[in-house]
């Protein structure tokens, strides 16, 4: 069997790793790993989406994953990519983001018979003397070599600086992979690149302490190919619950990419073998667009299930393809009272999420982005004549936003 690093060497995961060598023998065997997932909302979203892929990958190869929960390093708050302090959030918003997220991974990972574990961390974080902690954990750290770490001196050069608070937030991931060692015998801390840092931090904690081997591997920043985030929306980020980013949402975004970060998606996101993903790769011109339904249709798949992926892709044809069933389109249902009452296209757009706000509206009016029927809306006031609700009409927003409008 092909070794599982040189499996997510060739999809493009690794980004780096520490004692690669010994790494690659240490996952000749059975291996306990973990990767953290802070609760700062609650659903997990498409950033998450590439190390949780990773751990399918592991698991599938021998490899038994630990989903490590937040619910104590949340209340610090991770520095790494921000410019200010993170807000505080209370520890029933905390716990109540973790079970939403504990629900979610269960898409992903076999938990059966012990395959795969949830734990969060606030069961030792939580309580732990501060006294204690700093003399036996504080003291394994050179404050020099922190400061040298990329997630702070970006804060360090801003005009809030750095809270104490959270400079202490390394010390915590650091303790989470010795907890993880001594109750499960976790050798391997796996995440994205912007924790590289913190990484190091815990695999040195093991060694220093344990006198026992213990690895960081950290996974490339699902970046388009001219370095831009992806999984941003015009609603906001693109996320894996289907109460924020319905199903048909999610296929979308992916039908719609760059062609250039087709064959890269496939990769990371799909389990499809990689003869299959050079070969839907290499499509040019139109037939790229073919590429990009697999891209879609597997990662709607995988993310909301077979049924909701077939819905997805129908809806996508009854509009941009050949007339499938508009059964599945995206649909806003309005009573005959609440039509009476607002029959204005801009309350519509917003209410259909199509809109993030009534000024945002007015604006896709005036900007003449806004169609009933294939029909060009100008007047930000403009309304829905009843007689139009008799069948449904079709809202759209530029080229690829829409949603149907039919009365109950």
């Amino acid at each position: 069997m092909e070794h599982i690093l040189d499996v997510l060497k060739e999809r493009g995961f690794i980004a780096q790793t520490t004692f690669e060598d010994e790494l690659y023998e240490q996952l000749k065997e059975p291996t306990t790993f973990y990767v953290g997932f802070d609760p700062t909302a609650d659903s997990l979203h498409i950033g998450h989406y590439i190390p949780i892929m990773a751990m399918a990958h592991m698991q599938r190869a021998g490899h038994k994953p630990i989903a490590l929960m937040g619910g104590g390093t949340a209340m610090i708050g991770d520095p790494s990519g921000k410019t200010d302090m993170r807000k505080m959030m209370t520890t029933e918003t905390i716990d109540r983001n973790v079970e939403c997220i504990k629900r979610q991974m269960s898409r992903f990972l076999d938990f059966g018979d012990g395959k795969a574990i949830i734990v969060n961390n606030g069961d030792w974080l939580r309580h732990l003397n501060f006294i204690e902690f700093m003399r036996e954990i504080g003291s394994q750290f050179s404050v020099n070599r922190m400061l040298t770490a990329e997630c702070y001196k970006a804060r360090m050069a801003t005009e809030n600086g750095l809270s104490f608070l959270e400079f202490t937030y390394m010390l915590m991931q650091s303790y989470d992979f010795l907890e993880l060692f001594r109750r499960y015998g976790c050798r391997l801390e796996m995440g994205g690149n912007d924790q590289w840092s913190n990484m190091l931090g815990g695999a040195d904690l093991v060694r220093k302490m344990e006198k026992e081997k213990a690895f960081a591997c950290t996974f490339q920043l699902l970046l388009t190919h001219d370095g831009r985030k992806m999984g941003k929306t015009e609603a906001g980020a693109l996320w894996l619950d289907p109460e924020k980013t319905s199903p048909y949402h999610f296929y979308q975004y992916w039908r719609n990419i760059d062609d250039k970060d087709v064959e890269k998606c496939l990769a990371l996101l799909t389990f499809l073998p990689m003869n299959e993903v050079r070969r839907l790769g290499s499509l040019k011109d139109a037939e790229i667009n073919e590429a990009k339904k697999v891209l879609a249709y597997e990662v709607t798949k995988l993310v909301h299930g077979e049924e909701e992926a077939i819905k997805a892709a129908d809806a996508s044809a009854s509009v941009f393809g050949k007339g499938a069933s508009a059964e599945n389109m995206p649909t806003l249902e309005l009573t005959a009272d609440e039509f009476t009452q607002d029959a204005r296209i801009s309350t519509m757009l917003v209410r259909s999420g199509l809109c993030k706000s009534q000024s945002d509206a007015r604006k896709q009016i005036e900007q003449k982005a806004v169609s009933i029927n294939d029909r060009k809306i100008t007047d930000p006031a403009a309304t829905l004549a009843f007689d139009q609700l008799k069948e449904s009409v079709l809202l759209k927003k530029g080229k690829k936003s829409f949603c149907r409008v039919i009365l109950k």
